[in-house]
């Protein structure tokens, strides 16, 4: 059963359960050999989260509670410095790195808030795709259809398949391009990517600065709030949002083309249903979508910044990487500061001309992605259809990356059907009123997890 935040922690409230006990089933459902456990995560620390939780229950009977994560299993991924273990970021290459000597400043805040970290999930390679297929540590199945092995979506790919799994409650994953919401939507659980600059990027191996967020995943939009706000250092939790006096736009271009037919379907009757719920939905054209092929054409900032911090590596151990991860890190190898600075430009201009256009909404809503999940065998076979597939998946999360602003993505597909999901994004630190309306969604949309 998959535990939403508030389930967890309405029966740890009510004495029904423990956090020992939720973290042994979490710790048990990781290591059964029957699950994707040993797929999902790149290390377990069950040791040491059984002490943790210990020590939860020890505080929560002296009356004393750290936050709302307190005693909830979590996981964090291979991306995250975690003291005394090394930080591989999903490769070969690193598995032997020493040991990190510091916990990264999101782990600091997870154990300060009393979660009981179980251990760190597996990711694409550098966290540089969106479809979470890893070579070196296996490639978690998704969880629809799991006998067809379908791509969980990446780069946080264990971490959705955790959480869809009920191996943790959560999970913080990173964001660059759609690395959060990408394995949300297609895994049928919810995916969180904040304005980059509210969360610590201390002790993270980045793919690029410049885009980079901490992002989270979990069952419901309740979990994801709660976990951003000890993530952010926010003490303030979502008000409610009445969807009568909404004002979304749904964009015309880009967003919606080359929809699967389940996409489409389960698009549409969301749409629906927030305009019966009251909800104002405005279609609009956005030119400014269809730019951004262009000026990423040379690999953008995600292939300039990745080469600066692979380059070294790259020359002492590069036939180790997986080359469809490679390939994209070389791209930056003859990126001219001069291209770096008009790019820079561009971005700031395009910022501008959308934030213009899209002024006077309350968010945009759009597919996170416009495909549902394809089979992994058919993609690891056909380096065609492997790139078509993630140019697909990253299409249209990565334009609010680049607009630097923050979305929501939520399952939208009816039950039983293959996952969708619909995404709710907003301007730059609008993060707390994106929230607020996507449990509004949410409850319009009856979502059940």
């Amino acid at each position: 059963m998959l535990h939403t935040f508030h389930s967890a922690r309405a029966a740890l409230d009510a004495g029904h359960s423990s956090a020992q006990a939720l973290t042994a089933t979490a710790l048990d459902r990781i290591a059964d050999p029957a699950s994707e456990g040993a797929r999902a995560f790149t290390q377990v620390y069950a040791e040491r989260a059984l002490c943790l939780a210990q020590a939860s229950d020890s505080l929560r009977a002296a009356g004393l509670q750290r936050s709302p994560l307190e005693g909830l299993p979590i996981s964090v991924k291979d991306l995250f410095d975690v003291a005394g273990t090394p930080t591989a970021a999903g490769s070969a290459v690193l598995r032997d790195a020493p040991p990190a000597s510091a916990d990264a400043g999101a782990v600091q805040r997870l154990l300060a808030a009393g979660a009981v970290l179980v251990g760190k999930t597996n990711m694409t390679e550098f966290a540089y795709s969106g479809l979470g297929i890893n070579p070196h540590y296996g490639t978690p199945a998704n969880p629809w259809q799991r006998q067809e092995q379908r791509i969980p979506g990446g780069s946080s790919s264990g971490a959705a398949v955790a959480v869809a799994d009920g191996m943790c409650i959560a999970s913080a994953g990173s964001d660059t391009g759609g690395s959060v919401r990408i394995p949300a939507a297609l895994c049928g659980i919810t995916g969180f990517k904040p304005t980059a600059r509210r969360m610590p990027s201390t002790g993270l191996v980045p793919l690029s600065p410049t885009l980079d967020a901490v992002g989270v995943l979990a069952a419901d939009v309740a979990g994801c709030a709660a976990l951003d706000a000890v993530l952010s250092g926010s003490a303030n939790q979502p008000r409610p949002a009445r969807l009568a006096q909404a004002r979304f736009a749904v964009p015309t271009t880009l967003v919606q083309d080359g929809m699967d037919a389940e996409v489409a379907t389960a698009f549409q009757q969301a749409l629906q249903r927030l305009a019966a719920a009251g909800a104002e939905l405005v279609e609009l054209a956005v030119p400014e979508f269809d730019e951004l092929a262009g000026i990423n054409a040379s690999g953008g900032f995600s292939a300039a910044e990745s080469w600066a911090w692979h380059a070294e590596l790259v020359d002492r151990s590069g036939a180790g990487y997986d080359p469809r991860v490679l390939s994209r890190i070389l791209r930056g190898r003859d990126f001219s500061a001069r291209a770096y600075i008009n790019l820079l430009a561009q971005r700031a201009d395009w910022q501008r001309r959308l934030a213009t256009r899209l002024d006077g909404f309350d968010g945009w809503l759009m597919p996170t992605v416009p495909r549902i999940a394809p089979r992994i065998a058919e993609l690891v076979a056909d380096e065609a259809l492997y790139f078509a597939a993630n140019g697909a998946m990253l299409r249209n999360p990565s334009i609010v990356n680049f607009m630097d602003g923050c979305a929501v993505s939520l399952p939208c597909h009816a039950p039983g059907s293959a996952p969708v999901g619909l995404s709710l994004a907003g301007p730059a630190m609008a993060d707390a009123a994106v929230l607020a309306w996507a449990a509004a969604i949410e409850a319009a949309l009856h979502i059940h997890p």
